[in-house]
This record gives structure tokens, sequence and C-alpha cells, in this order.
């Protein structure tokens, strides 16, 4: 017998899908210090390159963006950089990630942030027929199309996974 996801309280990010009519999928898990995507979609069934990670990073002058990576991938930041036309990016410090998305690190969506902020998703990400990508909180994910990235959430798409 399937197990029931059991039901998680609304997110800011499902907040953001139902106005946006976003239709999505919960699926809750136990949430793990460090265990990322690897664990994630361990323990929902899930592939790896499926499970999408949210990522808030920053440019040469601090000005914040968000990276929607595959979980088994990690970005390269100098492709990064190039693709959006600036000299360098970093990842932000957890506090500083966390200022700017409102959401706490493990939990990060890139849906309902605190300010709205520019959105990049690696392209291969977009050929995938359902991903499972943070919903606002730790151990929750929604699951939808990733068309949804491009078309509701207005990402735009970049090549920087290694």
């Amino acid at each position: 017998m399937a197990r029931k996801t059991p039901h998680v309280s609304e997110t800011p990010a499902t907040q953001w899908l139902k106005a946006h009519g976003v239709s999505y999928t919960e699926h809750a898990y136990d949430y793990v210090d460090h265990g990322g995507t690897a664990e994630s979609a361990r323990q929902l069934g899930w592939p790896e390159h499926q499970v999408i990670k949210t990522l808030v990073m920053e440019d040469e002058r601090g000005d914040p963006l968000v990276v929607l990576m595959h979980g088994d991938r990690q970005v390269s930041t100098k492709n990064l950089a190039r693709a959006i036309g600036v000299k360098s990016v970093q990842p932000c410090k957890p506090e500083v990630a966390q200022r700017h998305s409102g959401y706490l690190v493990g939990g990060t969506s890139p849906f309902g942030t605190r300010k709205a902020l520019p959105v990049y998703v690696e392209a291969s990400v977009l050929a995938l027929e359902r991903i499972l990508i943070n919903g606002g909180r730790r151990g929750f994910l929604v699951g939808l199309a990733p068309a949804v990235l491009e078309t509701v959430l207005g990402a735009r798409p970049v090549q920087c996974a290694i």
C-alpha cells in the first residue's frame, strides 16, 4: 500500500502557487540537516536529478538572485556569471539568503519569496516531465510541471550545470 503523504499547512510558496492557478502535489518527508536533495529523493523514491534545489546567490554588487538546479548537479558560478552578464556570482551566506528570500535555508522555495528576485533555471530542468521543488518549508516539496518555472515564475533558462 502506498504511503499517504501527510498534508502540510500553507506556506508563502503554496499561497503563491494557488494564487497563480498552478496545479501541484504535496510531498512531505523527514527533514535531515545537510541531507539535501539526496535525502529527500531517497525518502520520496524520486530520481535526485528530478529534485530541484533552490539556491540563493549574489553577484559582485551583492544583488541577490535565485538559481534552480538539478539535485545531482552543481552550479558553475563562472558559467552562470557569463550567462547572466555579471562579473562574478557566489552563494549567499545562510543568514543573507534567508533575509532575501524569507525562507530558512533547507526550506527555500523560488515561489513567494519575500522580495522579487531574478530566477534562473538550468535549461535541462525544463525538459523533464515532472519535478519536485521546495514548497517553502524544510521537509516539504511540491511536484509540478517544470514549464511553470519559465511560464509562470519567469525563470530564465541558463546552462551552468557541472
